[in-house]
């Protein structure tokens, strides 16, 4: 794992409703057991339940990932997130500013059509049993959800980086096993050499 902030996109249908003065985009920023290829590296998928403890903080709505177009908030009641069956669900409430209503006006001309979701990985499994490895994201702490026009894999550096870091705790871990075993053979062996055989002479 790293403690770099990844960024992942769901580039499917998102809802504009508007009623009562009020405008909401609705959609995914995420789907479970879905996999997505990272680069050439590895694929990837998150896990139900990785967003249950994360949706609990103080999380931003952004345009583009740019953290100078703030367009929703947790703690304002004006983004909401939640985990279901399918993934993480996320509500605007777009404001009537300019770049929300420029976020309205592209949303539907169908100009954009994503959202996506800043993040840091807590826990994850790698599994290298096949021919490519897959990443399995297990828990993460959002950072905040985007809309966006653009897949948000560009990041492959990042997730190289998780890969490479999961590998060298593998080979850490094989190490200290091995050396604990040479221990081990050592110590037995020096329990018997000092005695011979057992054998008495005849």
């Amino acid at each position: 794992m790293t403690k770099d902030i990844e960024k992942r996109s769901h580039i499917g249908s998102v809802e504009h409703r508007a009623a009562d003065d009020k405008r909401t985009l609705v959609g995914y920023a995420a789907l479970f057991e879905r996999l997505a290829d990272i680069g050439s590296y590895f694929q990837e998928k998150i896990a139900p339940g990785a967003f249950a403890e994360a949706i609990d903080g103080d999380i931003r709505a952004l345009i583009d990932h740019d953290r100078g177009r703030v367009i929703g908030r947790t703690k304002a009641g004006t983004l909401r997130l939640q985990e279901d069956g399918t993934g993480l669900r996320v509500e605007i409430d777009v404001p009537d500013t300019t770049d929300g209503n420029d976020l309205w006006v592209l949303v539907e001309r169908g100009d954009i059509s994503g959202m996506s979701f800043g993040f840091r990985v807590t826990k994850e499994t790698w599994d290298e049993t096949g021919a490519i490895p897959v990443r399995t994201i297990e828990k993460l702490e959002l950072i905040e959800v985007s809309a966006v026009a653009w897949p948000a894999y560009e990041d492959t550096t990042l997730a190289k980086r998780s890969l490479d870091a999961a590998r060298a705790d593998h080979r850490n871990a094989a190490r200290r096993v091995a050396e604990r075993r040479a221990a081990s053979e050592q110590k037995f062996r020096g329990i018997r050499s000092p005695t011979g055989d057992g054998q008495g002479a005849s």
